[in-house]
This record gives structure tokens, sequence and C-alpha cells, in this order.
């Protein structure tokens, strides 16, 4: 079974950083592009950063760029999230998702029904 599992969530302060990891198996990982979501309450899923399967090209939601990259490690089946300057907004689940197969990250444009394999996802908690 298709396993994608979060971690590195937690508690920071306004300003702060924290790197999520999504660690994945049962599937050949190097060969799917994976991108990361988060969800707060009452809120939809919002697209955040995909990196593609190949040649590792980043791509990055608006309210994220520049402050947030995204990275893997294939060898290790691990897909990272740096998160920086983090704010109060950033506040939300966090999932990671594998994009369906021979699809970039910009096949859907940041959209969840582009991914087909989400994790559990991991809590970020910005505040003071």
């Amino acid at each position: 079974q298709v396993q994608l599992v979060e971690s590195g969530g937690g508690l920071v302060q306004p300003g702060g950083s924290l790197r999520l990891s999504c660690a994945a198996s049962e599937f050949t990982f190097d060969r799917y592009a994976i991108g990361w979501f988060r969800q707060a309450p009452g809120k939809e899923r919002e697209g955040l950063a995909c990196i593609n399967r190949n040649d590792n090209t980043p791509y990055y939601a608006d309210s994220v760029k520049g402050r947030f990259t995204i990275s893997r490690v294939n060898v290790k089946n691990t897909v990272f999230l740096e998160m920086n300057s983090l704010k109060a907004e950033d506040t939300a689940g966090y999932y990671c998702a594998r994009v369906r197969w021979q699809n970039s990250c910009t096949t859907y444009g940041f959209r969840p029904s582009g991914y087909e394999y989400w994790g559990q996802g991991t809590p970020v908690s910005v505040s003071s």
C-alpha cells in the first residue's frame, strides 16, 4: 500500500522556521512528483509547493514563495519542506501528496484532485 508519512511539525513563534519531512514507501518514489499542501480548520486544502520527479524543479504557491523551500532526496524516499519566516496564518495541518502517474507538478497547478495519495498530516502552529 502506498504510504506517505509527514513529520517535523510543531509549535513555533512567528518568524521562526520548521523543516517538514515526507517519507514515502511502497512505490517507486523517484518516478513521481510530490507536493505539499496545508489545511487550516474551516478552510480548503491549499497547495504550497511541488517538486518534479526527474529534474527536481520546484514550484511554489504565491503564499509561500520566497519563504518555503521544497527538496527531495530520492535515495531516502523523502521530500522536505523548509519553512522560514513563519506567520500565524501558516498555522495548519501540513500534508504531502503524490502527483498522478506520468504527470508533473505543472499539470494540475496545485489542484488537490491532481494528487492521488495523501499522508496523514503533521500539525504546524505558529503563535507567540
